[in-house]
């Protein structure tokens, strides 16, 4: 029998698309940032070693931080931090340093017209441009969940709605960056506008929540959901009123007759 001699690939490369989850931080202090997740998350896990990217941009005037510390925060809630984005120079070198490489931001930079060239000369110069087709709108995706949703596990629609039609129960998680619609009872956390929408809203029939959130601002019900909420249809959303300095989590009972 002839003897065949495979050269084994020991480095093999193939695409793939991951889940990234953006933190911003407004603040470097471990304490700080403890004690905000605590409130926010939890004791345990929250997140399932999600890789994480933390957006630096809200930072001023923070030439450096404790990396290992913020890590760890992050860490405890389940979230493994990759690297950073945003934030000045000096930050940015800091993180490098202690592992945490720099990302691009995904938006590009619109080109700023030569204002040194007159307007009329460019236009005198210039063929005459047809202008492009305006491309159809196309709508955000909507995810669609028809299972009940045990404790642990998670449902993220990413970039658009989320539609419920079976049970989240206690312990289990739904997130949406636009809005979402749960036709069951919600027992567990529900967190819309994930991305910063400020007009994503939640809206629930049986209302049974452990924590509700809108664009980063929350509501925990540890002793239970207030009696005239309980079990009853609502809808979680931000205030809109302008004379208001911040918003505030509405959280109210939605008549559906």
């Amino acid at each position: 029998m002839q003897r065949t001699n495979k050269t084994i690939q020991l480095i093999e490369f193939k695409g793939t698309t991951l889940p990234v989850v953006v933190v911003t931080l407004r603040s470097l202090q471990p304490e700080a940032l403890a004690e905000a997740a605590s409130r926010l998350f939890g004791d345990d896990d929250f997140f399932d070693g999600d890789a994480a990217l933390l957006e630096l941009a809200q930072l001023a005037d923070v030439p450096e931080a404790d990396w290992r510390r913020v890590k760890q925060v992050l860490k405890m809630h389940g979230l493994n931090v990759i690297g950073v984005r945003g934030g000045s120079e000096e930050l940015r070198h800091s993180a490098a340093f202690a592992g945490l490489p720099t990302y691009a931001t995904s938006t590009r930079p619109v080109a700023a017209n030569d204002e040194s060239v007159p307007a009329a000369a460019v236009a005198e110069s210039a063929p005459k441009a047809v202008p492009p087709p305006v491309p159809a709108a196309v709508s955000p995706p909507t995810l669609f969940i028809d299972r009940p949703l045990r404790s642990g596990q998670q449902i993220y629609a990413r970039g658009g709605d989320l539609v419920i039609l079976a049970a989240v129960n206690a312990g289990a998680e739904v997130i949406a960056d636009g809005h979402i619609h749960i036709y069951a009872p919600l027992h567990g956390r529900a967190l819309a506008g994930a991305s910063g929408a400020a007009g994503a809203r939640i809206f629930c029939t049986r209302f049974d929540a452990e924590l509700v959130s809108v664009a980063g601002l929350y509501r925990t019900f540890d002793g239970g959901v207030p009696i005239e909420l309980a079990d009853k249809p609502v809808q979680i959303r931000l205030s809109q009123t302008p004379a208001e300095e911040a918003s505030i989590l509405i959280v109210e009972a939605l008549r559906i007759d």
